[in-house]
């Protein structure tokens, strides 16, 4: 919401196809806040009409809010977060290499990875089609940069364990 006003549902749209990779939350979890945000004095809101009936809020931050997520922005992140992965959970529980679950678990995981590795690639070359687009949203290509990375990983190490 630092870039321009937007909506919820913009916000909501944003958690699917951008924020989504790092960080999610669910439209259930996108209004409260923003009431919360708003009462709060971290945002406001315009009323805004689409088409010819429908009515948008579009919320931007105000100047405490701006200074608030400054702040947050520059504070240390010290601790490492656990991510959740149930197929690796699975895998706790594979006792032996010649179990006859393991090649479809690894099979199955390969193509839904190599899928999303091939969105994250794509994502990268609608977002950031040239280097003005990168120096715009720098923190944005990082962390789609990562995502890549911790894709392709992620299908190479399945690769590995396919071939044996």
């Amino acid at each position: 919401m630092n870039q321009r006003p937007q909506t919820g549902y913009d916000l909501a749209k944003a958690f699917e196809n951008e924020i989504g990779e790092f960080w999610q939350a669910q439209h259930s979890q996108i209004y409260p806040m923003l009431k919360r945000l708003e009462t709060a004095g971290e945002i406001t809101h315009e009323d805004t009409i689409a088409g010819e009936k429908l009515a948008k809020k579009q919320y931007s931050l105000t100047p405490s809010g701006h200074e608030k997520l400054v702040a947050w922005v520059s504070e240390p992140s010290p601790e490492l977060a656990a991510t959740k992965d149930e197929f690796i959970l699975k895998l706790y529980f594979i006792k032996s290499a010649d179990d006859p679950r393991l090649q479809p678990m690894l099979q199955e995981q390969a193509v839904l990875h190599r899928t999303q590795l091939a969105h994250l690639k794509q994502r990268r070359q609608t977002v950031f089609p040239d280097q003005a687009a990168i120096d715009q949203a720098y923190g944005h290509y990082l962390i789609l940069d990562h995502a890549i990375g911790r894709e392709q990983y992620y299908v190479d190490w399945l690769n590995q364990l396919l071939e044996h």
